[in-house]
């Protein structure tokens, strides 16, 4: 055998090779196992995901069954001697049905333009919102970018009507049915059908139920006689009723109804003639009119006591039951 400097060092060499590649055998035998554990669990995921949402969608309503029309119970307000004050928005109090051939086009296009751009071309979902939002909610952290198509509101508020009170595992189960149905809903009913139920269901602040009942709180007129301008601030406050009320916030409601014109050009609904000549209107000059005359009518002498009590019932089922803005809306006016 070589004893000698250089045999020595071929025979360490030859250790360390052999030494680097069992720690690399393993290190490989090690990579192996927990892709195959990550593929696994990923799997496993997948399959309780799969079993989930397949008994979610099972345990859904009937779409046969199911009545997406407007309804909804009136809040009454009585004063010390039991007297009835006023009564709050519900079926048969402040909504107004309006047939869609009533309705402007500019109004529909106004709240498809808002609230669901891809509203006359998706199956009742729209995949390509819901990527959006999920993407926008991963860069920022904040998934508050919604993703629900009008069919999907409109099954919230008719259907679903417990969603104002539901915990986060009952609001995940109620998306999943509500996307489940919205599709089978479009497999039944035509795009207008939804959209009028629709525009006469939203709540649209002021106490008022429909557009029909809106356009007569704000503007004093029928809904058939709306300029676009007019149909812009209506489309501007069914985010959020409270925020972009026309009356109580307008710089807030101008703001949105911006935005409503601005995604009416882009989408090709309006002109731009026809969008500069509605953003130059002085359209709450109008509405803040027309206010005053229905506040000085002999029917409204309650109103501001009304209004106050309003909104300190808001506010209470905000801070005692834990409600968001919107959902104490709902419970209020349609619960």
């Amino acid at each position: 055998m070589d004893y000698g400097r250089k045999g020595a060092g071929k025979r360490k060499e030859m250790l360390t090779s052999k030494s680097l590649s069992a720690r690399r055998k393993a290190t490989t035998l090690w990579l192996l196992i927990l892709l195959v554990l990550v593929i696994g669990g990923i799997g496993y995921a997948g399959y309780r995901v799969y079993g989930y949402v397949k008994n979610t969608i099972e345990n859904a309503p009937d779409i046969s069954s199911i009545d997406a029309t407007p309804s909804g119970y009136m809040s009454t307000v009585y004063d010390a001697s039991g007297n009835v004050s006023a009564q709050l928005v519900g079926t048969g109090s402040n909504r107004v049905y309006a047939t869609l051939d009533e309705i402007p086009k500019n109004l529909q296009y106004a709240f498809v333009a808002i609230e669901d751009e891809r509203f006359y071309e998706h199956n009742g979902i729209d995949i390509k919102g819901i990527i959006r939002a999920g993407m926008q909610g991963i860069t920022s952290g904040s998934f508050s970018e919604g993703a629900s198509t009008i069919t999907q509101q409109l099954l919230k508020n008719n259907v679903f009507d417990g969603w104002t009170s539901e915990t986060s595992a009952e609001r995940v189960q109620r998306k999943i049915q509500e996307q489940y149905l919205a599709i089978e809903l479009e497999k039944e009913v035509s795009k207008d059908w939804i959209m009028e139920n629709y525009l006469n269901t939203i709540n649209l602040g002021q106490n008022t139920l429909g557009v029909q009942a809106a356009s007569n709180r704000y503007f004093g007129k029928d809904v058939s006689e709306l300029t676009l301008s007019e149909c812009a601030v209506l489309a501007a406050i069914t985010q959020n009723p409270s925020r972009y009320n026309p009356i109580a916030h307008p710089e807030e409601n101008e703001e949105r109804r911006r935005k409503v014109l601005v995604n009416m050009l882009d989408q090709g609904y309006i002109s731009q003639e026809e969008y500069e000549e509605a953003l130059s209107d002085d359209v709450y000059s109008r509405i803040e009119e027309n206010n005053t005359i229905f506040e000085s009518s002999p029917d409204n002498v309650t109103s501001y006591f009304v209004d106050a009590l309003t909104e300190e019932v808001i506010e209470d089922l905000q801070t005692e039951l834990g409600y968001s803005e919107a959902q104490a809306y709902q419970a209020l006016y349609s619960g």
